[in-house]
């Protein structure tokens, strides 16, 4: 009688932090994965594909109830609201990898997640479109006097004018910012007619006719429309002030911020308003933001009294397109970090990547090694590795943390456990994991 077929081999593994565990195989439905912040459900069906355990939640998570809720998974999905500090770190026992399913990562402590081997992932190219049209919407609004005249129309005054009202085409937009965002928004205002120049600090290839700027200054004095695209970084906050506004600004100009809310100066944006100097402003990010929806927006109320100012709750790429994008990129991250180990892209570790192991590859397990990057241990790692066919091996470091990844052929089960216990037990371990 001829013999059943096999079942395929189910890619498993084990887990090992600082206190070496038993070699312990697992199989994807023993994955935990937490998402809070109703993350798109694009996510949601990749994780439940790949058989992973999968817990939602809308709201956001904190005190308590997110260090239980963190205690036991190894994955967390988040957006902007909930914030994974030291402490609900060092309670996330099995978490090996967070997903920020939004562009910044300033809600994460990342580099207590990378000191605890834990990787971290974020979307920063998905909503790029979404937010350059939302800006062109809103210079669109700005020279119109759109804002104005709709709250105007709400409070039953019928206000038909024409007064600095002006057309988008031949106007200038200074970008700041050259990134994924600066030169969509620059190809969509130039089809509309507008002039674009940039600064950056970094020598970009332009698209389009846009042109770049040696400084900041140059671009702000000859700008219709400033527009603001640069990420959170010290050198960044507060570097739209009264000096930039009042000093370098065009007497008429707006000034539209979609960055971060650090980035302008609130009372020298008011000023500006109040005084005149400028035309109208867009606001879509502030220093302060409330945790949740609802009647919180009570630090600015300076602003709610200017003029020709459109004010949003960090709405920039809040469309369906741009969550649904951001959903695939960041579970795709996400997955191939706990199916492989790969960790291309992730802002918090040394980024490396192996080819898959083949289902013929039966007796090759992969080995993950997060460590301490201190001299000597890939010495000591591969005295490990002496005794065995190593088929392929990549290591990388980004400051104090190091990663390797090797591929190893020929073992047997017991020897698996014995090069997990050993390597677990090197002085530099953080984590270990072993796929087979």
């Amino acid at each position: 009688m001829d013999q059943a077929p096999e079942e395929p081999r189910q890619r498993s593994g084990s887990f090992s932090q600082q206190k070496p565990k038993v070699l312990r195989p697992f199989n994807t439905s023993e994955v935990k994965i937490l998402l809070l912040e109703n993350i798109n459900q694009t996510a949601v069906d990749a994780f439940k594909k790949q058989g992973y355990q999968v817990e939602t939640y809308t709201k956001a998570l904190a005190g308590d109830e997110l260090l239980e809720k963190i205690k036991d998974v190894h994955v967390i999905g988040i957006r902007s609201k909930t914030k994974l500090t030291k402490q609900v770190l060092d309670a996330a026992k099995e978490l090996i990898a967070i997903g920020c399913f939004c562009i910044g990562t300033n809600q994460v402590d990342l580099d207590a997640a990378a000191k605890q081997g834990v990787c971290v992932f974020n979307s920063p190219f998905s909503n790029s479109r979404s937010v350059a049209e939302l800006v062109i919407g809103e210079i669109i609004v700005l020279a119109r006097q759109l804002g104005d005249r709709s709250n105007e129309m709400h409070q039953k005054i019928w206000n038909k004018v024409s007064a600095n009202c002006f057309e988008i085409r031949g106007k200038v937009l200074g970008i700041v910012g050259y990134g994924h965002i600066g030169s969509q928004l620059s190809v969509l205002a130039e089809s509309m007619g507008m002039t674009v120049y940039f600064y950056d600090v970094l020598q970009i290839m332009p698209l389009g006719t846009a042109k770049q700027k040696e400084s900041l200054e140059e671009l702000l004095s000859i700008s219709d429309f400033v527009t603001l695209h640069v990420p959170e970084l010290e050198e960044t906050k507060n570097m739209i002030g009264e000096r930039e506004i009042m000093g370098y600004m065009k007497k008429g100009a707006y000034l539209l911020n979609n960055a971060r809310g650090t980035v302008v100066q609130i009372p020298a944006l008011v000023k500006g308003l109040k005084s005149g100097h400028l035309s109208g402003a867009a606001i879509d990010v502030y220093p302060k933001e409330p945790a949740s929806n609802g009647p919180h927006f009570t630090e600015y109320n300076d602003l709610l009294e200017c003029k020709n100012l459109i004010m949003t709750p960090h709405i920039g790429g809040s469309t369906e397109e741009a969550q649904s994008m951001i959903g695939i990129e960041v579970s795709t991250a996400l997955t191939k970090f706990i199916n492989q180990g790969t960790s291309i892209n992730a802002v918090n570790f040394p980024e490396i990547d192996l080819r898959v192991i083949n289902e013929e590859e039966s007796n090759t397990v992969r080995v993950l090694y997060i460590h301490q990057n201190i001299p000597g241990v890939l010495k000591e790692i591969n005295e490990i590795f002496a005794d065995h066919n190593v088929d392929k091996q990549y290591s990388d470091s980004k400051g104090a943390i190091a990663y390797l990844m090797a591929d190893i052929t020929q073992v047997t089960e017991e020897q698996i456990e014995i090069i997990n216990h050993r390597i677990s037990n090197t002085r530099a371990n953080i984590k270990t994991r072993v796929l087979y």
